[in-house]
Order: C-alpha cells, then sequence, then structure tokens
C-alpha cells in the first residue's frame, strides 16, 4: 500500500517503495491450490456423504486461514519505503508498526543472499545505524544489491557524501541542486504531467549520473 504523503515533511520526497519480495507468496499460494485439491477430492472420491464432505471442507477452509490468507495480507500491509530523508518501514494488519531512520544517521548498509534468494533476486539487508535502533534488518528486499546501491547514493545527497551529521550544503552546491532536480521531478510525477515510465526511466538516469 501507498505511504501516505501527508507524513511527508514539506520537502520530503518518496524516492521508491514496494513490497517484500513475491517469493514470500509462494507457500501460502501451495497452501490455497492444495486446499481446492483436497476439497476436490472430497467430493469426488465416494462415498459421498454431504455431512462428512462438508465437514471436511470446512476444516480445510479454516486450515487455510493461518496457513495462506493471514501471510497474504500481512505481505500486502507490508511496505519499504525510501525517502529522500528517511528510510522507512510498516507491517502489520490490525495493529501496525515500524521503523524510521534518518539517511545521515545511517553508517553501514550491508546484504545477505542465500543461492535460492541470488537465483529469485531477493535478500536482506541489515542497517547500521547511529542512535537507538542500533541495527534494523530489512526482510525479503527484491534485487537488495540494487536498492542498497539506491541508498548510498540517496544517503549522499542528504548529507553531502558524509557519514552521520553534518552541516547543510551551501545553497547553489551540487548536493542542493541534486536533490532538488530529484524533487521537482518527484513533483512533476505527483501532479500527473509525466507517466509512471517516464519518472522511473528519468529518475533512474539522473541517479546513474551522481
Amino acid at each position: 500500500m501507498a505511504y501516505p504523503e501527508r507524513l511527508l515533511t514539506d520537502d520530503e520526497t518518496i524516492v521508491v517503495q514496494f513490497r517484500p519480495h513475491w517469493r514470500m507468496l509462494l507457500i501460502p499460494v501451495l497452501w490455497i491450490v492444495a486446499g481446492i485439491v483436497a476439497v476436490w477430492l472430497v467430493y469426488r472420491v465416494p462415498p459421498d456423504d454431504g455431512t462428512i464432505d462438508l465437514i471436511t471442507s470446512g476444516v480445510v477452509f479454516i486450515a487455510i486461514i493461518p496457513a495462506a490468507v493471514i501471510p497474504l495480507v500481512a505481505w500486502w500491509f507490508t511496505g519499504y519505503i525510501l525517502t529522500s530523508e528517511r528510510l522507512i518501514t510498516r507491517d502489520g494488519i490490525l495493529s501496525r508498526s515500524g521503523i524510521e531512520i534518518p539517511l545521515e544517521n545511517i553508517n553501514n548498509v550491508m546484504f545477505s543472499q542465500t543461492l535460492f534468494e541470488r537465483v529469485l533476486k531477493s535478500g536482506d539487508l541489515l542497517v547500521e545505524s547511529a542512535g537507538e535502533s542500533g541495527q534494523s534488518r530489512f526482510s525479503d528486499i527484491p534485487n537488495p544489491e540494487e536498492f542498497q546501491s539506491l541508498l548510498y547514493k540517496t544517503r549522499e545527497l542528504r548529507t553531502g557524501g558524509t557519514t552521520g551529521k553534518s552541516p547543510a550544503a551551501p545553497i547553489g552546491s551540487p548536493d542542493v541542486d541534486s536533490m532538488d532536480k530529484l524533487e521537482r521531478l518527484t513533483q512533476l510525477h505527483r501532479d500527473g504531467i509525466i507517466s509512471d515510465e517516464e519518472f522511473a526511466d528519468k529518475r533512474q538516469q539522473f541517479l546513474d549520473e551522481l
């Protein structure tokens, strides 16, 4: 689900936002398929007893709720958001929780992938930051290596190429100009002047030139 723009600061823009990798849907979908097959077999295999068939179908349906439905809904309500100022995660269905890390507090970003995750282009990110959060793990990130690079580039724009808190760059410096260009591009997309595809292409070109 999209991050509400009303929660952004005046000059803050969303660089990218996404849900966990689609591989998190594999097991829930398999459970749903298995449930459908089980119900089909119940009604196809004799003896044909309506009461037993109905009870068996109910048991299968109840089993699918925690095994498939809840994980699917949890995936839908989990989001990772990178803005021009913060790295944010939001999760939870009824009760919500999240982490917000100011970009200037990020000291190091590491990613890890198993062989299976490399094939599917997913992995975990471990973000080390100053303050109370210390280390934060972001699980099942799509293309974690690319996101790590994007996170570093966005942090450099925010901090002027230094880690930790630093004085703001003077107006007219390359870092401020770059951030202004990114914000103007985001505003054009938000106003509907450029399409989603044009926005993605121009933003990637802009980041590649940094």
